[in-house]
């Protein structure tokens, strides 16, 4: 998709709330960032996508808008999550620290930085793109998630650039579940066999993370190795340069509540 004017200025907050059995719930909070208290819609803000996860009881909601205007509608969604859910109640294998657990805001167009994310976030979080994708093993043992997760994460030698991981049980199994962290700069050299490394530019910074497929085969020989086999790979999102092209699609087409509708739209 060409860029456009709607497009330099966007950003995007994948927010996450501790809940999912409750999907009801969680579309209010969604509608929350899209329409203030008397209903009415705010302009050049749509949701793209509500993702839940039963076991872990979260919710992955992506809000996107234009920098001047993205605040609003993550604090409305945020002050609806924290007046239903009461974490006396919830359980969930993921670690949570409050009903509204992260509110990681994104630069999408060229014409916003990380700082004017900050700006907006006021220190609650801004960051070049994050990605998670969750690997699960077919395998109940805690322990040889927990020694694939060590293996595969950045502080380890060895392991892979910006990947920050926990192994948690989940749905009979175990999943490896990975934020991937945008680096800046170009892929490590001996890292770009195969697929290549989703790239994008802020501020005329170039930043890279690792490819989901680099994370998979990654797990499956350590799992391999340990006699255990594969389940599957999620993504959890898109990747900056879809979740823009999205923005874009649901803005210009007056798409606030895109989450009910992206299946039919894009297959």
């Amino acid at each position: 998709m060409a860029s456009s004017s709607l497009g330099r200025r966007l950003a995007a907050c994948l927010l996450n709330v501790s809940e999912a059995h409750r999907k009801d719930l969680v579309e209010t909070v969604a509608k929350a960032a899209l329409y203030d208290t008397e209903g009415i819609r705010r302009k050049g803000t749509a949701v793209l996508n509500i993702f839940n996860d039963q076991d872990y009881n979260r919710s992955v909601v992506t809000i996107v808008a234009s920098i001047d205007s993205i605040r609003e509608a993550v604090l409305s969604a945020c002050e609806k999550a924290c007046g239903l859910i009461d974490m006396r109640t919830h359980i969930g294998v993921h670690p949570c620290m409050g009903a509204v657990d992260l509110i990681p805001i994104y630069p999408l167009g060229e014409e916003v930085g990380v700082e004017d994310c900050a700006k907006e976030a006021q220190g609650v979080g801004a960051s070049p793109y994050v990605m998670n994708c969750n690997v699960t093993i077919d395998t109940q043992d805690i322990t040889i998630g927990r020694s694939i997760a060590t293996a595969i994460r950045e502080s380890t030698p060895g392991g892979l650039p910006g990947v920050q991981v926990l192994a948690l049980p989940h749905e009979g199994a175990v999943e490896i579940a990975c934020n991937v962290e945008s680096v800046k700069g170009a892929p490590p050299s001996n890292m770009t066999a195969g697929e290549p490394w989703p790239s994008f530019s802020i501020s005329g910074q170039l930043y890279c993370h690792v490819p989901a497929s680099l994370i998979t085969m990654r797990v499956a020989e350590l799992a391999g190795r340990q006699g255990v086999g594969m389940k599957g790979t999620a993504l959890v999102g898109f990747t900056p340069h879809e979740c823009r092209n999205l923005a874009e699609l649901a803005l210009t087409q007056g798409i606030a509540e895109f989450w009910k509708d992206q299946r039919r739209i894009r297959m």
